[in-house]
This record gives structure tokens, sequence and C-alpha cells, in this order.
């Protein structure tokens, strides 16, 4: 009767997990650059019993489509690299490519923070000179003269990682700039979609809480009989 007992709330602890990764997601469906947080589980035998794991999550590979803005502040990356920014959490990988030039003419977030070149240095434009134009390999150009480069970075997240505000993660291991471009580019002119299926993340969402919603059930009636059996065997 324990068993069953316990299967089911790890069942349910792992549900809530799936929970909040289909939540979050849902959430930033909107969210430019932003990349779903997916989970997996592991069964686990203790003493015969199979239990679920609690569940570990992973970054999706698959991204938003691309749309054109004209924007000549907009980026968006090509392939599987990041953009990368300074913040209060150290350096930062985000695909939300929507930059502005402070008064200083330091090339930035919308929130302020400063993205990063090759070297993990921050850009640093002319802001008296013509609006940049910046080709595929990322080098920056203004009235015909290169003044810096935006870096796109790789990272292995599968060693970990955290959020950062909406669309950045900061990875638990290094981030490497890409030398080889060949399978990455900085697109101008663009952004990327997130990459949430908001219908079909709904669609989880339904099933997950459906699913959530029987385990305590099972929870519930497993508590009834240990409950009878003890009440029984304490008349006896």
């Amino acid at each position: 009767m324990q068993s069953s007992l316990y299967v089911a709330l790890s069942s349910q602890i792992a549900l809530v997990n799936r929970l909040n990764t289909l939540a979050d997601n849902v959430a930033n469906a909107s969210t430019v650059g932003y990349r779903p947080t997916e989970i997996r589980f592991e069964s686990l035998m203790n003493e015969g019993t199979a239990f679920v794991s609690d569940g570990e999550t992973y970054l999706s590979s698959v991204g938003g489509g691309m749309t054109q803005t004209e924007s000549l502040l907009d980026f968006a990356v090509q392939g599987d690299g990041w953009f990368a920014i300074e913040t209060p959490a150290g350096m930062t990988l985000t695909r939300d490519g929507r930059f502005t030039m402070s008064e200083a003419g330091e090339l930035v977030t919308l929130n302020g923070y400063p993205v990063l070149d090759p070297g993990g240095a921050p850009i640093q434009l002319n802001g008296n000179a013509e609006p940049p134009k910046v080709s595929r390999d990322g080098i920056i150009r203004q009235e015909g003269a290169i003044v810096g480069s935006i870096g796109v970075f790789t990272a292995d997240l599968e060693q970990g990682f955290v959020r950062f505000e909406n669309s950045g993660v900061v990875p638990a291991g290094e981030p490497e700039p890409v030398v080889d471009q060949t399978n990455s580019g900085v697109l101008q002119g663009y952004l990327e979609y997130s990459g949430v299926n908001a219908m079909a993340e709904m669609s989880r969402l339904i099933m997950v809480t459906r699913a959530f919603e029987s385990t305590a059930s099972l929870v519930k009636k497993s508590e009834g009989t240990l409950d009878e059996a003890i009440r029984t065997l304490g008349a006896v």
C-alpha cells in the first residue's frame, strides 16, 4: 500500500515540474528569441518498485521562424549560435537581437545590457556616423570602415543552465565564440520568433493537468485504504 502511495507522489512531483515548464513556455509564446524548456524523465527502481524521476530540464533545439523588420539594429542568429550580452549574472546568451545604441555609442539590448564581440568585450560604435551595416560573419561597418564585430557563441547547455529574464540563458560551462560560421551567421534586419508552439503547449498543459488530477485521486484513495487498514488492525 505504501509503495503505491510513494509511486503516486513521485508522479505528482514529476507532473508539477512538467506543468511549470509548460506554463513558462506558454507565458513566453511571444518572447523574441525564446527557446522552450523541455524536461526528460527516467524510471527509477527501488526494491523492485518503479518510480519516476523528478525530471531534468533542457532547452529545445527548435527555434522560431524569422521575420524581416528592416531595422538596422535588429538582428537574428542563423543556425545554432547565440548572441552574448553582459548582465548582472555574467555573460548571458540570447537569441533576442533587438538591439539599440546608447548615448555613448555602445551597442546594447533594449534593457541596456552591452552586446559582446567574439572576444567578450562590449561593442563600441560611432554615434555620429551612419547606422551600422553588419555582414553575415558579424563584421560591423560604418561609412565603409570596420568598427567592430558581433559575437556569435555556442555552449554545451547539457552541462546545465539558468534562465535570465525572458530569453536569456546563463550556461554552466564557458561559452565559446563560433570561429567557422558556415552553419551560423548574423542576419541584419531580422528577428527570430519564439520557438513555442502555443497551441501544442496548451494541449500538453491540459493533458498534464488531467494526469495530475488523476494521480491526486489515486493518492487520496491510497491514503483512505491505508487509514482503513490501520483502523482494522487497531481493532484486532
